[in-house]
């Protein structure tokens, strides 16, 4: 495989007071389509730190304002040749507070609320079904108080075969392991 680039970005998780989960249907790739959480990738040319990227991409996407206090780093995801196209290196953020955004079309797509217990029954990249929302729901609760946790996870996205191991992870639960060995799944 010859070298991929690799790009930097961070992932909103942003819930209203009824507990609902904002996410955007993309209009573009990647994902083109499918329903993932507001964000984009951080302005490397200025030095950007992944906090501030979340809160710009909330102010842009969502169109409000969230102070850096209200920003809980939930998870770190690498992700290894992505769509065959790049290595992606992701900081997901959780909103502490719940938040007012009315669904709206943008020009990444059409922002939409849906309760957590929908999202698996949405069109989803592959890796957003089967490892990184499994981890956002095992430490919602996992962290200080019953507030969220943590958790890395590293993604192999490389020929027939998805493979990924959980780093680090607040839960005593983790998807399919977790800490064990790396593991394999063949695409459909």
């Amino acid at each position: 495989m010859t070298d991929l680039p690799y790009r930097i970005a961070c992932l909103c998780d942003l819930r209203d007071a009824r507990g609902r989960v904002l996410l955007i249907r993309r209009a573009k790739s990647p994902n083109l389509g499918l329903c993932s959480p507001i964000g984009g990738k951080l302005d490397m040319a200025s030095g950007e730190s992944p906090a501030r990227c979340a809160q710009r991409e909330i102010r842009e996407e969502a169109g409000i304002d969230v102070a850096l206090d209200d920003l809980h780093l939930l998870g770190l995801v690498a992700e290894r040749a992505y769509e065959q196209a790049g290595h992606w290196l992701m900081f997901i953020y959780r909103v502490t507070r719940p938040v007012v955004v009315e669904p709206i079309q943008i020009s990444e797509g059409r922002l939409e609320w849906h309760d957590p217990g929908e999202i698996d029954a949405l069109p989803l990249p592959e890796t957003d079904r089967r490892i990184i929302w499994p981890l956002i729901r095992a430490n919602e609760t996992a962290g200080p108080a019953g507030g969220p946790g943590f958790f890395a996870v590293h993604i192999d996205c490389r020929g027939d075969a998805m493979s990924w191991r959980v780093e680090q992870s607040s839960a005593a639960y983790a998807p399919m392991g977790g800490d064990g060995p790396e593991l394999t799944e063949t695409r459909p």
